[in-house]
């Protein structure tokens, strides 16, 4: 199944790195969090990317037009330094298909998906991502509760990671609960998306995706959310990313479903070194 990726946000809270380079190019890590969602659904097999481009397409399309597999792999150097060849142990994206469209500097998401409705004339079903937030959700049981259902359209419902407090109001304004927004029965859009080509039949010029669209699906029964409980955090802030920072440098993030194994005995070598 092809994967549309949404990568021309400005990500106007952070700052510090947005206005340099697209929101989907700030790294955790070595690599951006478009390349880490990207490895999620090739780990699923998924590997046929369609990305949406817009702010500064220019620092997508170089990153991908100079990669280097050395800066995420395992290699050897045979013939000394500099002028050695480069033999890989691993790789990450060889066998990875990606069309580049630019979909405009100022379009929004809704708009972003209908300029690439050509590129998915074929298809039976598609993923879309907002491409700003990684997950260990396991996608062949999100894949086959959305074919079961029937529906257009599917979303994955999260709960919120927010620190904030929900306040309940009484008729007079005064304050009768404040609970963590965590143990209301809010349910937020995880951004993680499967899409029949029906959907565009719900969509007019110049609609957000999630607004208008959606209400239509809603209100013929056709949209459906799979309710996922487990990992799942969104780079909207600076505190954001330095959250996903910390999780990728302790060894053990539990997006990289690729590398557990190896995450694991790494992160078991460095406490044996530490003791």
């Amino acid at each position: 199944m092809k994967v549309v990726l949404f990568c021309g946000g400005k990500g106007t809270r952070l700052r510090d790195y947005s206005d340099t380079i697209p929101k989907p190019m700030v790294k955790i890590g070595y690599r951006p969090i478009l390349w880490h969602v990207m490895k999620y659904y090739a780990y699923h097999g998924h590997n046929d990317f369609i990305l949406c481009l817009g702010h500064q397409a220019d620092v997508v399309k170089n990153f991908f037009l100079t990669y280097n597999e050395a800066i995420s792999n395992d290699f050897v150097i045979v013939g000394g330094g500099g002028g050695g060849e480069v033999r890989l142990l691993n790789t990450d994206i060889d066998d990875w298909k990606i069309t580049f469209v630019d979909t405009g500097i100022n379009s929004n998401i809704g708009e972003r998906l209908v300029a690439v409705r050509d590129y998915l004339a074929d298809e039976e079903m598609f993923f879309v991502n907002y491409s700003d937030g990684v997950t260990n959700l396991p996608l062949p049981e999100n894949l086959d509760a959305f074919e079961r259902s029937g529906k257009v359209a599917s979303l994955v419902a999260v709960k919120p990671t927010q620190s904030f407090y929900a306040v309940s109001l009484g008729g007079d304004d005064r304050v009768i609960g404040i609970d963590p927004i965590k143990d209301t029965g809010i349910w937020l859009n995880g951004g993680f998306f499967i899409f029949r080509p029906e959907i565009f039949d719900y969509m007019r010029p110049g609609e957000e995706l999630a607004l208008e669209p959606f209400k239509r699906l809603i209100a013929e029964g056709q949209l459906m959310a799979y309710r996922y409980t487990g990992f799942w955090q969104a780079m909207d802030t600076f505190k954001d990313k330095q959250y996903l920072e910390d999780l990728y440098a302790s060894g053990d993030a539990p997006w990289e479903l690729w590398n557990r194994r190896g995450n694991r005995a790494k992160t078991a070598l460095r406490a044996a070194v530490q003791a």
